[in-house]
């Protein structure tokens, strides 16, 4: 392995792995793993296709339009190595599209990754653990076996790519967790803010003002948020809330 390939494939992990600067793009970076594929092994062309979730497929990336086509083709007619992977969560190799058995097996796909010019099919797994959440489709135009280390890494950086979106998933769960906490905290803030106001203006306690506010929000169909917030910018009158407990 010369030190020019040593370098790019360095370079292919930190990319994959990246999720914590500020302009990731999961999109982007399942772009640049088909771009890499087909630059560091002896492939043709690569797809990406994801799980929703759901059971639903769709094409993440594709490294060139008529690639694209064969994934949307695959996941319309829902067959092919790349269906057949994401169900397994095994990899599903098919090094002549154009035998008997490939054609008995997958009847529609084999035509169909012939009309598009591909004749072997590698399907890679993207999974960590159980959880499978695509495929990293590998093709050629001609009947192609993949080395030991072409395939070895082949999964290498379907397994980066696989790590840096569910990184990239838990990194984004964790700050929405976050957001909702601030956002719990600044609530709090205010609420106390106008439970302040609330027992100045009717010379009462501040819980009697809680319970004023909270039933003024809810016999008026307002969120207790949105009211204290009123309440303590005086955008309301503050009267007409107290007036129940005077």
């Amino acid at each position: 392995m010369s030190n020019g390939r040593e370098t790019r494939i360095v370079d292919a992990f930190l990319t994959l792995t990246d999720t914590l600067v500020h302009d990731f793009d999961s999109l982007d970076m399942l772009t640049m793993l088909c771009e890499r594929c087909v630059e560091l092994l002896d492939v043709e062309a690569a797809g990406v296709i994801l799980t929703d979730g759901t059971g639903g497929l769709s094409v993440a990336a594709a490294s060139s339009e008529r690639t694209r086509l064969l994934e949307v083709f695959a996941v319309a007619i829902d067959a092919g190595p790349c269906v057949e992977c994401i169900n397994t969560g095994q990899a599903v190799i098919s090094e002549d599209l154009t035998t008997p058995a490939a054609r008995e097996h997958w009847p529609r796909y084999a035509p169909g990754a012939l009309d598009a010019g591909f004749r072997s099919t590698h399907a890679l797994p993207m999974r960590l653990r159980d959880e499978v959440i695509g495929v990293l489709t590998l093709l050629h135009t001609d009947r192609h076996t993949l080395t030991e280390s072409d395939a070895r890494l082949g999964q290498a950086l379907a397994d980066a790519a696989t790590i840096g979106l569910l990184h990239e998933r838990a990194v984004h769960q964790a700050w929405t967790v976050q957001e909702q906490l601030q956002g719990a905290l600044n609530s709090r803030i205010i609420i106390e803010q106008a439970k302040g106001v609330l027992a100045a203006q009717g010379n009462i306690s501040p819980d009697d003002a809680f319970t004023i506010l909270r039933s003024h929000a809810r016999s008026h169909g307002l969120r207790l948020t949105e009211l204290a917030r009123d309440v303590t910018e005086r955008s309301v009158d503050l009267t007409s809330v107290v007036r129940p407990a005077l």
